[in-house]
């Protein structure tokens, strides 16, 4: 059952349209990766668009949802929660485009062998992500579980934390891949990385408003 009504209920509807945005524009993302990782540049580079496009779109959703929270939603001293919250979740979108982007800039020849743990870490992240979506959404109906999803963000994230730094040392232990490739793709793994820790950032503002609520 919501707890809010009104322009309030509003703004929880345009919350979880930006979710569902952000949400696209990660799978974009690992369609992106998915591709190159199997030498179908054309076709990343496509995805990269649509990436870029959604993010966009991502951008625009979270300006409406401030302009609804100035223009009356929710109380004066809880507007702002809900702001940092919309530009936190908006900075999951950017993780992933600023990863897209230097893929396809750089291009970096990628060993057959680590394509698994490239996607497992994209995976990670899209995990970490959709947990946060949980708690986010749960804001509106059970601050309770909202705590406790929020948590479990916080486990996801360093879950990809492990991922990421194992996929770290095996690209600088590689024989395969040249001083150049390394460097670049240590840029593009911590911005992967980056989605899982951006979504924990999020759930840490998801923790904050729950708290605030119980009172």
């Amino acid at each position: 059952m919501a707890i809010f009504g009104g322009k309030e209920n509003d703004v929880f509807k345009a919350l979880n349209d930006h979710l569902e945005v952000v949400h696209e524009t990660l799978k974009a993302f690992r369609a992106l990766v998915e591709s190159y990782l199997a030498g179908r540049i054309n076709e990343a580079e496509k995805f990269e668009r649509e990436v870029s496009e959604l993010e966009t779109k991502a951008d625009k959703l979270r300006r409406s949802i401030e302009m609804m929270l100035y223009e009356g939603a929710f109380l004066p001293a809880n507007r702002g929660d809900y702001v940092r919250l919309s530009e936190l979740v908006d900075q999951v979108a950017d993780a992933a485009e600023s990863a897209a982007h230097t893929i396809i800039l750089a291009k970096p020849r990628v060993p057959g062998e680590l394509s698994g743990e490239f996607l497992a870490l994209v995976d990670s992240g899209i995990d970490t992500y959709e947990k946060l979506m949980k708690a986010v959404k749960a804001l509106n109906t059970d601050v309770d579980r909202a705590m406790d999803l929020a948590k479990q963000v916080e486990d996801a994230e360093e879950k990809a934390d492990e991922i990421e730094y194992n996929l770290k040392k095996h690209v600088f232990e590689s024989e395969e891949i040249t001083t150049y490739a390394k460097i670049i793709w240590n840029q593009i793994i911590t911005k992967i990385g980056d989605i899982a820790d951006r979504a924990e950032d999020a759930s840490d503002q998801v923790l904050l408003m729950s708290v605030k609520r119980r009172g």
